[in-house]
Protein backbone atom coordinates (compact mmCIF):
# COMPACT_ATOMS: atom_id res chain seq x y z
CA UNK A 1 0.00 0.00 0.00
CA UNK A 2 3.10 2.39 0.98
CA UNK A 3 4.65 1.44 -2.59
CA UNK A 4 1.09 2.39 -4.59
CA UNK A 5 1.25 5.50 -2.24
CA UNK A 6 4.32 6.80 -2.94
CA UNK A 7 4.27 5.98 -6.83
CA UNK A 8 0.41 7.80 -7.04
CA UNK A 9 2.53 10.73 -5.39
CA UNK A 10 5.14 10.89 -7.76
CA UNK A 11 3.39 10.73 -10.59
CA UNK A 12 1.12 13.45 -8.93
CA UNK A 13 4.30 16.04 -8.87
CA UNK A 14 5.29 15.03 -12.89
CA UNK A 15 2.12 15.79 -13.57
CA UNK A 16 1.83 19.55 -11.77
CA UNK A 17 5.09 19.82 -12.93
CA UNK A 18 4.63 19.45 -16.39
CA UNK A 19 1.26 21.64 -16.18
CA UNK A 20 3.42 24.28 -14.68
CA UNK A 21 5.98 23.94 -17.65
CA UNK A 22 2.67 24.34 -19.86
CA UNK A 23 1.40 27.30 -18.94
CA UNK A 24 4.27 29.06 -18.78
CA UNK A 25 6.21 27.71 -22.03
CA UNK A 26 3.18 27.40 -24.17
CA UNK A 27 -0.14 29.30 -23.04
CA UNK A 28 1.84 32.06 -22.02
CA UNK A 29 3.75 32.66 -24.96
CA UNK A 30 1.25 31.72 -27.69
CA UNK A 31 -2.28 32.84 -29.07
CA UNK A 32 -5.04 30.35 -29.35
CA UNK A 33 -4.13 28.41 -32.44
CA UNK A 34 -2.14 25.46 -34.04
CA UNK A 35 1.14 26.58 -32.24
CA UNK A 36 -0.60 26.35 -28.64
CA UNK A 37 -2.01 23.06 -29.89
CA UNK A 38 1.24 21.45 -30.95
CA UNK A 39 2.74 23.15 -27.53
CA UNK A 40 0.40 21.11 -25.61
CA UNK A 41 0.50 17.80 -27.23
CA UNK A 42 4.63 18.24 -26.72
CA UNK A 43 3.79 19.03 -23.37
CA UNK A 44 2.03 15.86 -22.77
CA UNK A 45 4.01 13.59 -24.17
CA UNK A 46 7.21 14.70 -22.25
CA UNK A 47 4.85 14.17 -19.34
CA UNK A 48 4.17 10.65 -20.10
CA UNK A 49 8.03 9.66 -20.76
CA UNK A 50 9.60 10.72 -17.87
CA UNK A 51 7.11 8.04 -15.58
CA UNK A 52 7.35 5.79 -18.69
CA UNK A 53 11.18 5.77 -18.53
CA UNK A 54 11.25 5.34 -14.88
CA UNK A 55 9.08 1.96 -15.36
CA UNK A 56 10.65 1.30 -18.49
CA UNK A 57 14.05 0.90 -17.56
CA UNK A 58 13.03 -1.35 -14.68
CA UNK A 59 11.32 -3.41 -17.05
CA UNK A 60 14.15 -3.58 -19.20
CA UNK A 61 13.63 -1.14 -21.62
CA UNK A 62 17.05 0.48 -21.77
CA UNK A 63 16.33 2.53 -24.92
CA UNK A 64 14.46 4.92 -22.94
CA UNK A 65 17.01 6.27 -21.08
CA UNK A 66 18.13 8.78 -23.05
CA UNK A 67 15.73 10.66 -23.94
CA UNK A 68 13.55 10.14 -20.95
CA UNK A 69 16.52 11.03 -18.19
CA UNK A 70 17.84 14.09 -20.44
CA UNK A 71 14.35 15.28 -20.83
CA UNK A 72 14.43 15.05 -16.60
CA UNK A 73 17.63 17.06 -16.43
CA UNK A 74 16.23 19.67 -18.54
CA UNK A 75 13.12 19.98 -17.38
CA UNK A 76 14.85 20.43 -13.82
CA UNK A 77 16.65 23.08 -15.13
CA UNK A 78 13.54 24.77 -17.02
CA UNK A 79 11.51 24.81 -13.21
CA UNK A 80 14.81 26.76 -11.60
CA UNK A 81 14.86 29.27 -13.50
CA UNK A 82 11.18 29.96 -14.31
CA UNK A 83 10.42 29.68 -10.77
CA UNK A 84 14.11 32.38 -10.17
CA UNK A 85 12.06 33.82 -12.56
CA UNK A 86 8.96 34.48 -10.93
CA UNK A 87 9.28 37.38 -8.97
CA UNK A 88 11.11 39.70 -11.82
CA UNK A 89 8.17 38.64 -14.11
CA UNK A 90 5.51 39.58 -11.11
CA UNK A 91 7.53 43.06 -10.89
CA UNK A 92 7.32 43.88 -14.82
CA UNK A 93 3.37 42.56 -15.10
CA UNK A 94 2.81 45.20 -12.15
CA UNK A 95 5.23 47.90 -14.02
CA UNK A 96 2.94 47.25 -16.92
CA UNK A 97 -0.49 47.46 -15.18
CA UNK A 98 0.70 50.33 -13.48
CA UNK A 99 1.70 52.61 -17.02
CA UNK A 100 -1.20 51.19 -18.29
CA UNK A 101 -3.61 52.66 -15.53
CA UNK A 102 -1.93 56.18 -15.49
CA UNK A 103 -1.51 56.66 -19.27
CA UNK A 104 -4.47 59.27 -20.45
CA UNK A 105 -4.65 61.34 -23.10
CA UNK A 106 -6.65 64.58 -23.57
CA UNK A 107 -10.83 64.36 -24.97
CA UNK A 108 -12.17 66.57 -27.08
CA UNK A 109 -12.33 70.17 -25.88
CA UNK A 110 -16.25 70.74 -24.25
CA UNK A 111 -17.44 74.81 -24.40
CA UNK A 112 -19.53 76.41 -21.44
CA UNK A 113 -21.96 78.51 -23.00
CA UNK A 114 -21.43 81.11 -25.69
CA UNK A 115 -18.17 82.82 -25.47
CA UNK A 116 -17.33 80.86 -22.50
CA UNK A 117 -13.95 79.32 -21.19
CA UNK A 118 -13.94 75.68 -22.36
CA UNK A 119 -14.41 73.50 -19.64
CA UNK A 120 -11.38 70.84 -18.44
CA UNK A 121 -11.25 67.87 -20.72
CA UNK A 122 -12.06 64.39 -19.37
CA UNK A 123 -9.25 61.88 -19.42
CA UNK A 124 -9.61 58.79 -21.88
CA UNK A 125 -7.80 55.79 -21.86
CA UNK A 126 -4.87 54.95 -23.94
CA UNK A 127 -5.63 52.02 -25.88
CA UNK A 128 -4.43 48.74 -23.83
CA UNK A 129 -1.51 47.43 -25.61
CA UNK A 130 -0.84 45.43 -22.10
CA UNK A 131 -2.07 41.78 -23.81
CA UNK A 132 1.12 42.23 -26.37
CA UNK A 133 3.77 43.15 -23.92
CA UNK A 134 2.14 40.73 -21.54
CA UNK A 135 3.14 37.81 -24.55
CA UNK A 136 6.74 39.83 -25.43
CA UNK A 137 7.62 39.22 -21.82
CA UNK A 138 6.60 35.88 -21.12
CA UNK A 139 8.23 34.61 -24.58
CA UNK A 140 11.45 36.49 -23.26
CA UNK A 141 11.53 34.45 -20.45
CA UNK A 142 10.97 31.28 -21.72
CA UNK A 143 13.49 31.66 -24.21
CA UNK A 144 15.97 32.56 -21.74
CA UNK A 145 14.62 29.84 -19.19
CA UNK A 146 15.33 27.38 -22.21
CA UNK A 147 18.74 28.67 -23.35
CA UNK A 148 20.09 27.86 -19.30
CA UNK A 149 18.30 25.28 -18.83
CA UNK A 150 19.95 23.47 -22.51
CA UNK A 151 23.48 25.04 -21.84
CA UNK A 152 23.57 23.57 -18.12
CA UNK A 153 22.34 20.34 -18.87
CA UNK A 154 24.61 20.36 -21.68
CA UNK A 155 27.74 21.30 -19.03
CA UNK A 156 26.33 18.59 -16.73
CA UNK A 157 26.15 15.63 -19.28
CA UNK A 158 29.84 16.44 -20.14
CA UNK A 159 30.84 16.47 -16.21
CA UNK A 160 29.00 13.12 -15.78
CA UNK A 161 30.42 10.75 -18.84
CA UNK A 162 34.29 12.27 -18.72
CA UNK A 163 36.26 10.66 -16.01
CA UNK A 164 35.89 10.86 -12.31
CA UNK A 165 38.21 12.97 -10.79
CA UNK A 166 40.66 12.09 -8.35
CA UNK A 167 40.30 13.45 -4.74
CA UNK A 168 43.09 12.90 -2.11
CA UNK A 169 42.04 13.48 1.67
CA UNK A 170 44.20 12.87 4.47
CA UNK A 171 42.18 12.60 7.79
CA UNK A 172 43.96 12.34 11.22
CA UNK A 173 42.85 9.39 13.22
CA UNK A 174 43.36 9.83 17.15
CA UNK A 175 43.82 5.91 17.93
CA UNK A 176 45.70 4.60 15.02
CA UNK A 177 49.13 3.06 15.53
CA UNK A 178 52.32 4.91 14.54
CA UNK A 179 52.97 1.46 12.58
CA UNK A 180 49.64 2.21 10.01
CA UNK A 181 50.56 5.79 9.98
CA UNK A 182 49.86 6.66 6.06
CA UNK A 183 47.41 3.72 5.49
CA UNK A 184 45.57 4.68 2.30
CA UNK A 185 42.27 3.46 1.04
CA UNK A 186 40.51 3.74 -2.14
CA UNK A 187 36.93 4.73 -2.08
CA UNK A 188 34.77 4.37 -4.43
CA UNK A 189 30.82 4.48 -4.66
CA UNK A 190 27.73 4.69 -7.05
CA UNK A 191 29.39 3.42 -9.69
CA UNK A 192 25.92 2.70 -11.05
CA UNK A 193 26.00 0.55 -13.89
CA UNK A 194 23.01 0.23 -16.37
CA UNK A 195 21.44 1.60 -18.88
CA UNK A 196 23.91 4.11 -19.53
CA UNK A 197 26.87 3.09 -17.91
CA UNK A 198 28.48 -0.06 -19.20
CA UNK A 199 31.97 -2.16 -18.70
CA UNK A 200 34.21 1.13 -20.33
CA UNK A 201 33.07 2.49 -16.94
CA UNK A 202 33.95 -0.19 -14.73
CA UNK A 203 37.49 -0.46 -16.59
CA UNK A 204 38.48 3.23 -16.20
CA UNK A 205 37.89 2.85 -12.60
CA UNK A 206 39.98 -0.21 -11.88
CA UNK A 207 42.73 1.17 -13.90
CA UNK A 208 42.33 4.83 -11.81
CA UNK A 209 41.73 2.42 -8.62
CA UNK A 210 44.94 0.51 -9.51
CA UNK A 211 47.36 3.68 -10.14
CA UNK A 212 47.05 4.46 -6.60
CA UNK A 213 48.54 1.64 -5.09
CA UNK A 214 46.44 1.29 -2.18
CA UNK A 215 46.57 -0.45 1.18
CA UNK A 216 43.09 -1.24 0.69
CA UNK A 217 39.91 -0.77 -1.82
CA UNK A 218 36.41 0.03 -0.77
CA UNK A 219 33.39 -0.21 -3.01
CA UNK A 220 30.70 1.45 -0.64
CA UNK A 221 27.21 0.73 -2.61
CA UNK A 222 25.36 1.01 -5.30
CA UNK A 223 27.50 -0.81 -7.56
CA UNK A 224 24.47 -1.66 -10.42
CA UNK A 225 20.93 -1.07 -11.37
CA UNK A 226 20.27 -4.25 -12.88
CA UNK A 227 20.69 -7.81 -12.95
CA UNK A 228 23.80 -10.35 -12.91
CA UNK A 229 22.00 -11.36 -16.06
CA UNK A 230 22.08 -8.02 -17.85
CA UNK A 231 24.79 -6.26 -15.73
CA UNK A 232 27.51 -9.10 -15.11
CA UNK A 233 29.94 -8.89 -17.85
CA UNK A 234 30.04 -5.04 -17.27
CA UNK A 235 31.07 -5.27 -13.71
CA UNK A 236 33.47 -8.20 -14.74
CA UNK A 237 36.26 -5.64 -14.79
CA UNK A 238 36.57 -5.33 -10.86
CA UNK A 239 38.21 -8.92 -10.88
CA UNK A 240 41.28 -7.12 -11.88
CA UNK A 241 41.41 -4.55 -8.34
CA UNK A 242 44.57 -4.39 -6.93
CA UNK A 243 45.63 -3.61 -3.02
CA UNK A 244 47.71 -4.94 -0.30
CA UNK A 245 45.23 -6.00 2.08
CA UNK A 246 42.20 -6.65 -0.84
CA UNK A 247 39.06 -5.01 -1.78
CA UNK A 248 36.01 -4.95 0.19
CA UNK A 249 31.98 -4.12 -0.61
CA UNK A 250 29.29 -3.23 1.43
CA UNK A 251 25.68 -2.86 0.06
CA UNK A 252 24.20 0.04 -1.20
CA UNK A 253 20.25 0.71 -1.58
CA UNK A 254 20.59 0.28 -5.29
CA UNK A 255 21.54 -3.57 -4.83
CA UNK A 256 18.45 -4.12 -3.05
CA UNK A 257 16.42 -3.01 -6.12
CA UNK A 258 18.62 -5.54 -8.14
CA UNK A 259 18.71 -8.65 -6.90
CA UNK A 260 20.86 -7.83 -4.26
CA UNK A 261 22.16 -11.51 -3.12
CA UNK A 262 22.51 -12.52 -6.69
CA UNK A 263 25.27 -9.89 -7.07
CA UNK A 264 26.79 -10.30 -3.02
CA UNK A 265 27.69 -13.56 -4.57
CA UNK A 266 29.01 -11.84 -7.86
CA UNK A 267 30.97 -9.49 -6.34
CA UNK A 268 32.46 -12.09 -3.85
CA UNK A 269 33.40 -14.14 -7.23
CA UNK A 270 34.92 -11.51 -8.91
CA UNK A 271 37.21 -11.50 -5.97
CA UNK A 272 35.46 -8.78 -3.44
CA UNK A 273 34.95 -9.36 -0.53
CA UNK A 274 31.37 -8.28 1.28
CA UNK A 275 31.29 -7.11 4.70
CA UNK A 276 27.87 -8.11 5.76
CA UNK A 277 27.19 -6.48 9.22
CA UNK A 278 30.69 -7.92 10.16
CA UNK A 279 34.13 -6.68 11.22
CA UNK A 280 37.40 -8.26 10.80
CA UNK A 281 41.26 -6.66 11.61
CA UNK A 282 43.71 -5.34 9.41
CA UNK A 283 46.95 -5.05 11.14
CA UNK A 284 46.31 -2.45 14.31
CA UNK A 285 43.03 -1.65 12.17
CA UNK A 286 39.28 -2.88 12.81
CA UNK A 287 37.18 -2.39 9.33
CA UNK A 288 33.87 -2.84 9.26
CA UNK A 289 31.28 -2.89 6.71
CA UNK A 290 27.58 -2.79 7.77
CA UNK A 291 24.36 -3.34 5.18
CA UNK A 292 22.53 -0.42 3.95
CA UNK A 293 19.29 1.02 5.36
CA UNK A 294 17.16 -0.15 2.06
CA UNK A 295 18.28 -3.82 3.24
CA UNK A 296 15.09 -3.40 6.21
CA UNK A 297 12.70 -3.82 3.81
CA UNK A 298 14.09 -7.03 2.72
CA UNK A 299 15.07 -8.47 6.17
CA UNK A 300 18.36 -7.85 5.78
CA UNK A 301 19.18 -4.42 7.08
CA UNK A 302 22.05 -3.36 8.78
CA UNK A 303 23.12 -4.75 12.33
CA UNK A 304 25.65 -2.82 14.46
CA UNK A 305 25.25 -4.86 17.45
CA UNK A 306 26.10 -7.70 15.75
CA UNK A 307 28.90 -6.05 14.04
CA UNK A 308 30.71 -4.49 16.69
CA UNK A 309 30.41 -7.30 19.38
CA UNK A 310 33.39 -8.03 21.12
CA UNK A 311 35.55 -5.21 19.61
CA UNK A 312 38.92 -4.42 21.59
CA UNK A 313 37.74 -0.79 22.23
CA UNK A 314 41.07 0.61 21.86
CA UNK A 315 41.77 -0.17 18.61
CA UNK A 316 40.42 2.56 15.50
CA UNK A 317 38.09 1.59 13.40
CA UNK A 318 37.08 2.50 9.89
CA UNK A 319 33.43 1.77 8.94
CA UNK A 320 31.94 1.03 5.35
CA UNK A 321 28.51 2.20 5.40
CA UNK A 322 26.60 3.35 2.08
CA UNK A 323 24.40 6.17 3.93
CA UNK A 324 26.04 8.99 5.64
CA UNK A 325 23.36 9.24 7.92
CA UNK A 326 24.06 5.43 9.19
CA UNK A 327 26.69 7.54 11.33
CA UNK A 328 24.48 8.13 13.80
CA UNK A 329 24.91 4.49 14.69
CA UNK A 330 28.20 4.42 14.34
CA UNK A 331 28.81 7.54 16.59
CA UNK A 332 27.23 4.84 19.53
CA UNK A 333 29.99 1.86 19.07
CA UNK A 334 32.77 4.46 18.63
CA UNK A 335 33.53 4.25 15.50
CA UNK A 336 36.53 6.55 14.34
CA UNK A 337 35.87 7.15 11.06
CA UNK A 338 33.12 6.74 8.30
CA UNK A 339 33.41 6.26 4.35
CA UNK A 340 30.49 6.83 2.96
CA UNK A 341 28.56 7.49 -0.42
CA UNK A 342 24.80 7.37 -2.04
CA UNK A 343 24.59 11.53 -1.80
CA UNK A 344 26.20 11.87 -5.49
CA UNK A 345 27.19 15.32 -3.87
CA UNK A 346 23.63 16.50 -4.49
CA UNK A 347 25.01 15.54 -8.48
CA UNK A 348 22.93 18.50 -9.96
CA UNK A 349 22.84 21.77 -7.98
CA UNK A 350 20.40 22.95 -6.49
CA UNK A 351 19.21 19.47 -5.86
CA UNK A 352 22.07 19.20 -2.87
CA UNK A 353 20.22 21.59 -0.79
CA UNK A 354 17.22 18.82 -0.81
CA UNK A 355 20.05 15.73 0.01
CA UNK A 356 20.70 17.97 2.91
CA UNK A 357 17.51 17.74 4.99
CA UNK A 358 17.97 13.95 4.85
CA UNK A 359 22.15 13.30 5.09
CA UNK A 360 24.10 14.76 7.47
CA UNK A 361 27.17 15.17 5.42
CA UNK A 362 26.44 15.89 1.55
CA UNK A 363 30.02 15.74 0.08
CA UNK A 364 33.65 15.29 1.65
CA UNK A 365 34.53 15.37 5.54
CA UNK A 366 32.44 15.90 8.44
CA UNK A 367 31.81 15.01 12.31
CA UNK A 368 28.74 13.40 13.40
CA UNK A 369 28.45 12.83 16.95
CA UNK A 370 32.02 12.73 17.58
CA UNK A 371 32.80 10.17 14.68
CA UNK A 372 34.46 11.28 11.90
CA UNK A 373 32.35 11.24 7.96
CA UNK A 374 33.92 11.08 4.62
CA UNK A 375 31.52 11.15 1.95
CA UNK A 376 32.40 10.56 -1.87
CA UNK A 377 30.46 12.00 -4.35
CA UNK A 378 30.84 8.98 -6.41
CA UNK A 379 31.88 7.45 -9.60
CA UNK A 380 28.24 7.65 -11.87
CA UNK A 381 24.68 8.99 -11.55
CA UNK A 382 21.22 8.09 -11.11
CA UNK A 383 18.56 9.08 -13.37
CA UNK A 384 20.02 12.05 -15.80
CA UNK A 385 23.35 11.71 -17.54
CA UNK A 386 24.14 15.10 -15.70
CA UNK A 387 26.04 16.41 -13.26
CA UNK A 388 26.76 19.94 -11.88
CA UNK A 389 28.62 21.18 -8.76
CA UNK A 390 29.57 17.35 -7.84
CA UNK A 391 31.75 15.88 -10.33
CA UNK A 392 32.10 12.12 -10.63
CA UNK A 393 34.99 11.34 -7.93
CA UNK A 394 37.22 8.63 -6.84
CA UNK A 395 38.96 9.20 -3.61
CA UNK A 396 42.37 8.30 -2.11
CA UNK A 397 41.85 8.24 1.72
CA UNK A 398 45.26 8.65 3.69
CA UNK A 399 45.09 7.58 7.15
CA UNK A 400 47.70 9.01 9.60
CA UNK A 401 48.38 8.79 13.49
CA UNK A 402 47.54 11.92 15.45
Amino acid sequence: MGVIVFVAFVFAAIGLLHLYLWKRLVRDTTRPGRWRRAGTVAALVLGVLVPTTMVGTRMGQWWLAWPGYLWLAVMFYLIVVLVLLEIPMLGAKLALRRRRRTATVPAEPALVGAGGPPAEPPARATPDHSPDRRLLLARGAAIFAGLTATGVSGYGIRSALGPPQLDRVTIPLARLPRAMDGMRVALVSDIHLGPLRGRGHTERIVRMINDMDADVVAVVGDMVDGSVEELGAAAAPLEGLRSRHGAYFVTGNHEYFSGYQQWIDEVARLGLRPLRNERLEIEGLDLAGVNDLAGEDYQDGPDFAKTFDGRDPSRPVVLLAHQPVQAGNAARYGVDLQLSGHTHGGQMVPWNLMVRLEQPVVSGLGTVDGTKVYVTNGAGFWGPPVRVGAPPQVTLVELNSQ
